[in-house]
């Protein structure tokens, strides 16, 4: 089975959009090119890219509840090789703070379209341990409409490892309340991202680094756009991450995600505030 083996290298901006690009092929019942009528191709997606923080930071950032709440969701390791990973995955190579590997075969629970998952994680100390160089490498089979899987798995990482870096610089190791919410229905619309952009009061031409007042779920928000593309809304404030995702363009719905490290955090009245306004605004 040939392998995509695009690539990009990122020392900062994690948009993915700055490395080399290779080229696919797939393997199946396709013709004599290597194509696949069945869509079934190996992906790999790699970012390596320097952080500010030292490597125990980000090995937590990787490993412990606390961390992966912080900027992905809330993901626990049974930490040692062999042991359970999350969604079904298992353990695979585990040598803090250096090398994390996991694996899954066959369907993993969040992605169906998916035969066999692989995730990796390097980390080395830089400036004498007070930085890291980091490599995150995700591979695996996609078994079906492998472009639009390719597309939205690599757009996907780059928003993720963006928000890594937001977590590790402003709020490292404090305690998360996370918040995740897909759309109604109806937020599969092409036209879905740019609505949530405009109910947000977001100009067309905001660019990142901008502070904004904002309000929306009933809560004002003094934020700074930290990520800004089509797909894809980062906010920050002082207490919070707010993550937005045009997966309309994907096919799937619009969903919001909310780190809260405030002390005062309640995902039991943040969900429904958030429920509500994007069943308004959807509904």
């Amino acid at each position: 089975m040939a392998k995509d083996s695009r690539r990009s290298r990122s020392s900062g901006s994690g948009r993915g959009d700055t490395g080399g690009r290779g080229t696919g092929r797939g393997t199946g019942d396709g013709g004599g090119d290597g194509t696949s009528s069945t869509g079934v191709r190996e992906f790999e997606i790699v970012r390596e890219f320097e952080v500010g923080s030292p490597p125990q930071q980000v090995w937590d950032a990787f490993t412990t509840v606390t961390g992966t709440g912080g900027w992905l969701w809330p993901m626990e390791y049974e930490p040692r090789v062999g042991g359970a990973a999350p969604h079904g995955a298992v353990v695979t190579a585990w040598d803090p703070p250096r090398r994390l590997t996991v694996r899954s075969e066959g369907p993993a629970a969040l992605f169906a379209e998916r035969s066999t998952n692989h995730l990796e994680h390097l980390i080395e100390p830089c400036d004498g341990g007070r930085r890291s160089w980091v490599r995150h490498a995700h591979s695996g089979i996609f078994t079906q409409d492998w472009e639009n899987q390719y597309d939205a798995a690599s757009k996907h990482t780059d928003f993720y490892l963006h928000t890594l870096r937001e977590y590790l610089t402003y709020f490292a190791g404090r305690p998360v309340t996370y918040t995740h919410l897909d759309a109604p229905a109806a937020a599969t619309a092409a036209d879905a991202f740019t609505r949530l952009a405009r109910e947000l009061g977001l100009p067309t031409d905001a660019s990142e680094g901008a502070r904004f007042r904002l309000s929306a779920a009933g809560v004002d928000l003094d934020a700074v756009l930290d990520f800004r593309t089509p797909y894809f809304i980062g906010l920050r404030t002082d207490d919070a991450l707010y993550r937005f995702f045009g997966r309309n363009h994907f096919g799937r719905r619009v969903g919001v995600t909310v780190h809260d490290f405030a002390a005062h955090a309640d995902a039991k009245r943040a969900e429904p505030a958030w429920r509500d306004w994007l069943t308004r605004l959807y509904g």
